[in-house]
């Protein structure tokens, strides 16, 4: 393993820097081996100074076995030495013509001492510059066979000098970091530029804790820690690196998501909004049914925090139909009987005009004045709601984010309900809670939220969950339908339809495109009326009809009228219809777990049992399993965490989530201990010393401030 000395990897340094030893502030462009080719190619990876360099995490370590020639074996991974005796080039017409793509093509035979092997590229130009006659070359890869003789398929190469030493195969085998890396700069050139300027910075990373901090909680020098990530040589090493950097990042994180906490409360005073017993027994006569024991649970929590004077910040998530909106109506009732105003934003006007229709059902008969205001209100009805919502006359107002437009001001706002808070950016989040000098903030999700994630996405917020399920909901039986099973498929719905149930046929695209073959849902509406349910009632649904003809469709599927409606994912927010039982979703591979789930919990919501087939091209393999598991598991906090582990946090939020930060080191699927022990201390360093203000905490202050630059890391600034 070569390792670079100071004066070597200082040599390509400009002369106002060689008199000075580089520091991790340095461009990364003065690193030996990089240059500023090299630099801009870095930089598309976020890498412009030599920390950013070091902070550049592998995300796996592979095992090199060091061998020569005669020991390779096909299927591992070995490095080997040697000297190129033959190269041929085949043009870019010939590696057309074979079907590899539109760059040359290369094969080379290098030998050792023991042995001869081939080496293959394919459309690689660059290699035509290294591989050459009597070149010396280290080539690392995955051995394989070919006529006869072990063989490397795009390996990766390094020229040495020809005095440079041969393998020895009696070391034990290396272990190689594989990093995020582009076609302009491969992981094993990033490897070589961090090891030249790892012993060049190692002393001038900052440690944060003590000696005894460190041995309380098992931590790594945070020195020690970068390098054994880069330069490690056992799996323990990469552990025990990874965990020391992901709990400095998970602490640097609670530490700003807390502060920021403290500082909203410290510093602004809320409307006190109390629930009398008068109060209660009003709001509750109102209602519907009795709430459940959980909902219950949330309601004295919510309420004995709006009661204070400071704001709330609490997050209200449960699973499909465990009760939400009921709870924020009740919340919004509170505010109301106190004099405030109350606002609640949706992501969606379909999800607006929901909210609107649910809280006009509970509030019919009551003197509460309130409104819904979207995108497509007109310009008139919007002036005057403005002038309303201005001088005090409106009580409650649902809608888009045409609430956070900067015309639009409230005269005594007291709370703010945002649903489904992870489809909204971190400005649009900020913007609502700016309407009220301090109003208390209440966030719901439909979407169950794995613990991990609540924590860093929401980690102000404190949290109530409904872990009931649903009253009266029958099962929802879910299958995974390959192509050879379709036709069974439609005729079951023919069946179900025939006597008296309904359907939701989901598609991912609205309508059809060159570019992709997903099913479409306008082509698929009309490729099932004239196949498949010819004869049967059908509609069709998108989020680009037009409010009233969305409304008129959703009303004619909930009266009976309509028996399968096709569409996409706005059905995800529907109204509730007990006699849809059949959930159909068309290339449910391209939907995460979480969304699937939201999806069938559309059915089974009467009396009668609920089917979900997710429908997919790929009849085996690991999208097979994946989907599997709603086969199994009917719990959405579970589902949660599966799709969590699977996919990454920001494919369970969405692609609309701003707020998530750039995890380093950090794996939530896996560093739920890590993230519990980081908030456990973060909470216990900020009630000692608040503005970390004590000398033992100078380099979490200075961390701490180049890491968020005065910006919050979640949810309340842009």
């Amino acid at each position: 393993m070569s390792r670079a000395g100071p004066v070597t990897a200082l040599s390509r340094l400009p002369a106002s820097l060689k008199a000075r030893r580089p520091s991790l502030s340095d461009p990364v462009q003065y690193v030996a081996g990089v240059g500023p080719r090299r630099a801009a190619a870095l930089k598309k990876l976020g890498i412009q100074t030599i920390s950013d360099l070091l902070e550049h995490a592998p995300f796996r370590h592979e095992r090199h076995f060091r061998s020569t020639i005669e020991l390779l074996e096909p299927g591992q991974t070995a490095t080997i030495v040697g000297r190129i005796e033959a190269v041929r080039v085949r043009n870019a017409w010939a590696g057309r013509r074979r079907g590899r793509g539109g760059g040359p093509s290369l094969t080379a035979t290098v030998i050792d001492n023991t042995g001869r092997c081939s080496l293959q590229w394919f459309n690689a130009p660059y290699v035509t510059r290294q591989v050459r006659m009597g070149a010396i070359l280290r080539v690392t890869g995955r051995v394989s066979e070919f006529g006869g003789l072990p063989q490397f398929v795009n390996p990766a190469i390094e020229p040495l000098d020809d005095d440079a030493e041969p393998i020895d195969p009696s070391k034990p085998p290396s272990l190689e970091p594989v990093y995020p890396a582009t076609a302009e700069i491969p992981s094993a050139a990033i490897s070589r530029i961090i090891r030249r300027a790892l012993p060049l910075v190692l002393d001038q990373i900052e440690e944060w804790h003590t000696p005894a901090y460190r041995g309380a909680r098992e931590l790594l020098p945070r020195a020690r820690a970068f390098q054994l990530l880069h330069v490690p040589d056992r799996e323990t090493d990469v552990a025990s690196a990874r965990r020391r950097l992901a709990y400095d990042e998970l602490l640097l994180l609670q530490l700003a998501v807390l502060g920021h906490r403290r500082a909203a409360r410290s510093h602004a005073s809320a409307p006190s909004l109390t629930l009398t017993p008068q109060i209660e027994k009003r709001i509750r006569q109102r209602l519907p049914f009795d709430l459940t024991k959980g909902q219950e649970e949330a309601v004295r929590e919510i309420s004995a925090d709006m009661a204070r004077p400071v704001p709330m910040m609490r997050l209200l998530q449960g699973d499909v139909g465990s009760g939400k909106t009921l709870v924020a109506i009740f919340a919004a009732l509170v505010a109301i009987a106190n004099r405030a105003q109350v606002a609640i934003m949706a992501p969606t006007e379909l999800l607006a005009e929901q909210l609107f229709r649910n809280a006009d059902r509970y509030l019919a008969g009551s003197r509460v004045r309130r409104t819904i205001l979207t995108g497509s209100t007109s310009r008139r009805d919007r002036a005057a709601t403005l002038e309303r919502i201005a001088s005090g006359e409106l009580d409650f107002v649902v809608g888009t984010q045409a609430l956070i437009e900067r015309d639009l001001s409230f005269s005594r706002l007291g709370l703010v309900i945002v649903d489904e808070q992870h489809r909204f950016g971190v400005r649009q989040r900020t913007l609502i809670r700016c309407k009220g000098t301090a109003p208390h903030y209440l966030v719901m999700s439909a979407t169950p939220i794995p613990r991990t994630l609540a924590m860093t996405v929401f980690g102000d917020l404190d949290v109530t969950t409904l872990f009931d399920k649903p009253a009266g909901r029958s099962p929802i039986r879910t299958r995974v339908v390959p192509p050879l099973k379709v036709d069974e498929l439609w005729s079951f719905v023919r069946a179900r339809v025939a006597s008296g149930e309904q359907a939701y046929v989901i598609c991912p695209l609205v309508a059809e495109s060159d570019q992709s073959r997903l099913r479409a849902a306008t082509a698929e509406f009309e490729r099932l009326r004239s196949g498949p349910l010819v004869g049967v009632s059908i509609g069709l649904v998108h989020g680009r009809l037009k409010s009233d003809a969305r409304q008129r469709i959703m009303s004619d599927f909930a009266a009976g009228r309509i028996a399968v409606l096709v569409g996409t994912t706005v059905v995800e927010v529907g109204i509730d219809v007990p006699a849809a039982t059949i959930m159909v979703i068309q290339h449910a591979e391209r939907y995460g777990l979480a969304q699937l789930h939201q999806l069938r919990g559309r059915v089974g919501r009467g009396q009668r049992p609920g089917y979900c087939f997710l429908m997919t091209d790929r009849a085996s393999g690991a999208e097979h399993e994946r989907l599997s598991i709603l086969t199994r598991v009917s719990d959405g906090f579970r589902i949660a965490d599966e799709d969590l582990r699977l996919r990454g946090p920001g494919e369970v939020l969405g692609a609309r989530q701003h707020g998530l930060p750039e995890f380093r080191f950090t794996d939530l699927a896996a560093d739920g201990e890590v993230l519990r022990l980081a908030r456990r201390d973060a909470v216990h360093i900020l009630r000692a010393d608040p503005d970390l203000s004590a000398s033992e905490h100078d380099a979490l202050r200075r961390a701490l401030a180049q890491r968020f630059k005065d910006r919050l890391a979640m949810g309340a600034t842009a």
